[in-house]
């Protein structure tokens, strides 16, 4: 493939891009943009850079590279029946979190859509990290691109859980955690050549068949199933 496929690789050509004069890429998206249908949001947030601030100031960038979409009407969606004290989130305003807990394990991170008060949200799937952190083990260390390959596997690297469950998508003092995007408000993926495939969601058992799921092509931080 001749696309930038890496994360090192994307930021290199922004950054070139900026020093040719253009725009800044480190432009948060306001909570405004995530208040639009999921299908929608979806598969604009790939080639987006997720921020992670920790409490000591720590910053860990990861670009987004595969997401799913959950909306009103879609028997798969947590708040497909009724609001509950798990799902409560979902029904909140526009770009905030959604963190829940799957198999008493794994935790899987959601970036809430729409109006407030519809229950819809974005799950974001896979990530791309531009570092690891010291708190990945050996192992995993030994395939960066897979750290972060999964919804569980993605929250462990950012050390996200229920804690987080309601924070908005924003910058502030201490933790932190915010999308960045260029001043165009949508995807920055490094050149336009980069693919980006729409499937069928993963690992359901109703609303299988649609298709809300999308990755970018070939890319080396796509979860694998």
């Amino acid at each position: 493939m001749t696309y930038a496929t890496t994360l090192a690789e994307m930021l290199n050509v922004f950054a070139n891009s900026l020093a040719k004069g253009n725009i800044p890429i480190s432009h948060p998206l306001p909570q405004s943009w995530f208040a639009r249908p999921s299908p929608e949001v979806a598969p604009e947030l790939l080639g987006t850079l997720l921020v992670r601030q920790f409490a000591n100031g720590d910053l860990l960038r990861s670009a987004i590279v595969e997401t799913e979409a959950y909306a009103p009407g879609d028997p798969a969606c947590h708040a497909y029946k009724r609001k509950t004290q798990r799902n409560q989130s979902m029904f909140g305003p526009a770009g905030h979190l959604y963190i829940y807990l799957i198999y008493g394990m794994y935790h899987c991170l959601n970036i809430v859509t729409d109006a407030e008060g519809v229950g819809s949200a974005v799950l974001v799937r896979a990530l791309e990290l531009d570092r690891i952190p010291e708190w990945i083990s050996d192992k995993k260390r030994k395939k960066p691109h897979r750290v972060a390959a999964g919804p569980g596997l993605l929250c462990k690297a950012l050390l996200l859980d229920r804690q987080q469950d309601g924070w908005p998508l924003c910058r502030s003092n201490g933790e932190a955690l915010w999308i960045e995007s260029d001043n165009s408000g949508g995807a920055q993926l490094a050149n336009k050549d980069m693919r980006v495939v729409q499937t069928t969601r993963i690992g359901l058992t109703q609303g299988a068949d649609i298709p809300w799921r999308w990755y970018l092509q070939d890319h080396p931080s796509v979860s694998k199933y």
